[in-house]
């Protein structure tokens, strides 16, 4: 179900989002449980250049599943931050700003869940979170009947859609850098 104002409002939507100059967010995390715990965040200011961009050592051990999408070891994490200790840096560097992240709801639950999991109380609310996939899910236009919204992409996809040469790389950094230029490629284009 195609929608030309649905992809109006997308393109609109990114456009104010982008003249917010939005810092873009990705993490890389032990699972998708309700007990996984974030190893790797990326915080993108609005030029690309990074705010935060760490490893992080989460209170257990990172699964070998994990391990074989991200590549992120045991071994990598050992000497790194936990996540009380570079809070802190992702706090202020998030404070009174939006912050794109492809599939918000994921990674503001990871935050959350690393915040439960280390007994820090979450603040109400640290900043404005935009769904950078919702937006470009919207101004993609195929409707799932089935879960009732459009439908997601993976970053990959959007990017390839884009004509981007970014790789989905599954590790923060370059996983940030794509979203934000998925983010910027849809705020460019004709309604």
């Amino acid at each position: 179900m195609f929608s030309t104002s649905a992809r109006r409002d997308a393109i609109a939507l990114a456009r104010e989002t982008v003249a917010l100059r939005p810092i873009t967010l990705d993490t890389e995390t032990t699972g998708l449980d309700p007990a996984a715990e974030i190893v790797e965040i990326c915080l993108l200011d609005y030029d690309g250049s990074p705010l935060v961009d760490s490893l992080v050592r989460p209170a257990a051990r990172i699964p070998a599943e994990a391990t074989a999408v991200h590549g992120i070891t045991n071994a990598m994490v050992a000497g790194a931050p936990t996540w009380p200790e570079l809070w802190p840096q992702v706090a202020t560097a998030i404070r009174g700003r939006t912050v794109a992240i492809y599939n918000r709801d994921y990674d503001v639950r990871l935050m959350r869940q690393s915040h439960r999991r280390w007994g820090l109380p979450w603040p109400d609310p640290p900043a404005i979170f935009f769904c950078i996939m919702e937006t470009y899910a919207q101004f993609y236009g195929k409707w799932d009947r089935r879960r009732g919204h459009y439908r997601y992409l993976r970053l990959e996809e959007a990017g390839w859609q884009c004509g981007l040469s970014l790789p989905n790389a599954h590790r923060a950094r370059p996983d940030a850098a794509l979203a934000r230029e998925v983010l910027l490629c849809l705020a460019r284009q004709t309604p």
